[in-house]
């Protein structure tokens, strides 16, 4: 499957889904894919980073992902950075660190659900609330404390 076949996959799976703030989630999952593309992610990498949270958003199931036409490396990818409910924290962030390829795409994610501008938008509750959760998981995973997000804006799902 070539990227343009996953990003309309992925555009597809997430029809009618909204961030926080009512955009299309589709801006996210282009965010974080173009995010990656710019860390310098390779073609497996920015195809997971369209199919991010299509696992997890019950968009697409484990069973598309397992027979779906990726390499085994995009489909690990996937899996690292899909949270499991009630998992700590701390293994979501040992998972994706030991996933050749998924540290990339999360912090493409963390960087474009922290941005700023992205946030400004919603209440101070949620704000704080997501500002502090992503800082954790950036600590988690070792990564900077600030944000390295790009001009597109509208908050996503929270995941």
């Amino acid at each position: 499957m070539g990227l343009a076949e996953v990003e309309a996959t992925a555009r597809a799976a997430h029809t009618g889904q909204t961030d926080k703030a009512g955009r299309p989630y589709a801006e996210h999952l282009h965010a974080v894919a173009e995010g990656v593309r710019l860390r310098g992610g390779d073609v497996e990498q920015i195809a997971a980073a369209w199919l991010h949270d299509a696992v997890e958003d019950d968009r697409l199931s484990h069973a598309w992902l397992d027979e779906a036409a990726l390499t085994r490396r995009t489909k690990d990818i996937v899996l690292a950075v899909t949270k499991r409910s009630g998992e700590p924290p701390e293994e979501y962030a040992a998972r994706v660190l030991a996933t050749p390829g998924a540290l990339l795409v999360k912090e493409a994610d963390l960087a474009h659900n922290a941005d700023p501008a992205r946030l400004a938008v919603l209440d101070d509750a949620t704000r704080t609330r997501l500002t502090a959760k992503y800082a954790r998981m950036r600590a988690l995973l070792g990564l900077d404390a600030g944000p390295d997000a790009g001009p597109d804006a509208g908050p996503d799902s929270g995941t």
